[in-house]
């Protein structure tokens, strides 16, 4: 199984540059920080997937296929952040078919492996998340930084797919990994700050009762004192 295809390569090292750079930067967002965003993704990925399959699938339906995209685009983006849970459990399932046909070829039950994946990608839906925005990232990376460097005429992007597939392969679960450990590590982080400021506010929040409980045992206090004869004389 190759992760970075050879001919989606050769398709993809025909866009243009911005294109690619653009591309690439998305890739490193989605790399370094898919967790945090991860409702802006999944609307994101659900509206352009859903717009590009109207455009598709318009004619069919004797629909102009750009009212088809857009009307679809936009009802699958209103109700992708409710059917979060669904889309983690179709990817969960599509991704350990695949990797149960790549690696275990004959272990040929997709309906089985799909609904475990399934499952796993809900138990786990953190986790998963976070693994599937590293990878998606960092084939993102591949794709159009070798794009890059093939429009640039400093390697045949095609070639090298098709000649170094096992060490691409390495490459690009090593970065996955790389990206899914930062993304824990910036989820722990910021789960410890969070715990930081309600420590703080929980104190904050005694001190002040202690201080109105002084006060009002002051105030209690004072009026047993008879205060007329602590007054001025004349």
């Amino acid at each position: 199984m190759q992760l970075l295809a050879p001919d989606i390569m050769d398709e993809a090292r025909h866009l243009t540059t911005g294109l690619l750079g653009v591309f690439f930067g998305v890739g490193v967002l989605l790399w370094w920080s898919g967790w945090r965003g991860h409702r802006f993704w999944i609307v994101l990925a659900t509206t352009v997937g859903a717009g590009i399959v109207g455009l598709y699938s318009g004619r069919a339906h004797n629909l102009q296929p750009m009212v088809a995209g857009l009307l679809l685009a936009v009802a699958a983006g209103v109700l992708a952040l409710a059917l979060v849970r669904v889309l983690a459990f179709l990817a969960g399932g599509a991704a350990t078919c695949l990797l149960v046909r790549a690696f275990l070829p004959h272990w040929n039950e997709p309906v089985i492996w799909f609904l475990v994946g399934g499952l796993c990608g809900l138990l786990l839906f953190r986790f998963w998340t976070m693994a599937l925005t590293s990878m998606s990232g960092a084939l993102l990376m591949g794709y159009s930084g070798l794009s890059l460097a093939d429009r640039w005429g400093k390697l045949d992007a095609v070639g090298w797919t098709e000649s170094r597939a096992a060490a691409l392969n390495i490459v690009c679960i090593v970065g996955a990994a790389l990206g899914l450990f930062i993304q824990v590590l910036q989820e722990h982080r910021r789960i410890r700050r969070q715990w930081e400021r309600e420590e703080e506010q929980a104190l904050a929040e005694i001190a002040k009762e202690q201080l109105d409980h002084r006060n009002r045992w002051r105030r209690a206090w004072w009026k047993w004192v008879d205060p007329r004869p602590f007054r001025r004389a004349g």
